[in-house]
């Protein structure tokens, strides 16, 4: 694999953290994993187990601790039922015990950590990316890796701080195996959750981080490219009066393509004058 002038400049220790925000933190063996099927074996009914054979599995296809360390209900969660749980929630206290209960969801198991949200209430931006990466799911925090220091200084760059007047978020509250991209019915069962939340922290303006946020919350199908520093409207029954949003480039994105800062920069740009 070879790699860009930019990666050839950093020192060993940026290196392998860029490694671990990309993903690559899991050192298994030479052979390859299905990250698919291990979340699918999470929701396998209970009755395989209590039919198999006394006679212990042959190593190589022993369970994994991810798959064995906490039981999940047989049946998958829907996005009726998430959508009860989500709507019951009066409080961001009650909608993180909300995540908390949902049962049936395969990523629940393989996570280490929920990462609910982070910053203050009635923000001037509410931040939202795609889903927590390898050290969010250490911490239990949004945005906390390389790319999260990254998010941070870019908001400083306009005033933001998600301890004064910001919150960040992302769609998905627990990590995808391997951090591969979220599948359409993980999103559509966390979308209930994502939007009721949007409409508890009461934001003057939302950020969709990347091209997976903004299509799920906009309903669009173009890329980034084409959403980002693009003005749209965010409405939900929630919610008093829809909320400005604008998309922004991903800071792990903006890690490998360091050319597209400037276009991040004017998007920010856009981001400030919209809050003033």
């Amino acid at each position: 694999m070879g790699f860009s002038p930019e990666q050839n400049a950093m020192p060993p220790e940026a290196l392998l953290e860029w490694y671990v925000e990309m993903g690559a933190d899991e050192a298994i063996s030479d052979a390859e994993t299905n990250w698919f099927a291990a979340s699918e074996a999470a929701l396998a009914p209970a009755s395989r187990a209590e039919n198999a054979p006394a006679s212990a599995p042959p190593a190589d296809q022993a369970p994994s601790a991810a798959q064995v360390q906490r039981p999940v209900s047989a049946e998958p969660a829907t996005d009726k039922a998430a959508s009860a749980l989500a709507g019951a929630a009066q409080s961001l206290e009650e909608l993180r015990a909300a995540l908390e209960s949902l049962e049936g969801f395969p990523l629940k198991v393989t996570a280490t950590n929920l990462v609910f949200g982070e910053g203050v209430e009635t923000p001037d931006v509410m931040f939202i990316g795609e889903a927590p990466g390898a050290e969010e799911d250490r911490q239990g925090r949004p945005f906390v890796g390389a790319s999260g220091r990254l998010l941070d200084r870019m908001m400083a760059s306009i005033g933001l701080d998600r301890a004064e007047n910001a919150y960040i978020t992302n769609i998905l509250p627990w990590r995808p195996p391997g951090n591969r991209e979220p599948t359409a019915a993980e999103i559509a069962i966390c979308l209930p959750f994502i939007r009721r939340h949007i409409a508890l922290v009461r934001p003057r303006i939302i950020v969709p981080v990347g091209g997976t946020a903004a299509k799920a919350l906009l309903d669009q199908r173009q890329g980034i490219m084409r959403l980002r520093g693009r003005r749209f409207e965010f409405a939900d029954p929630g919610l008093e009066q829809a909320l400005p949003a604008v998309p922004l480039f991903h800071p792990a994105f903006l890690l490998r393509s360091t050319g597209q800062k400037a276009l991040a920069w004017r998007d920010l740009l856009t981001i400030k004058q919209i809050i003033q």
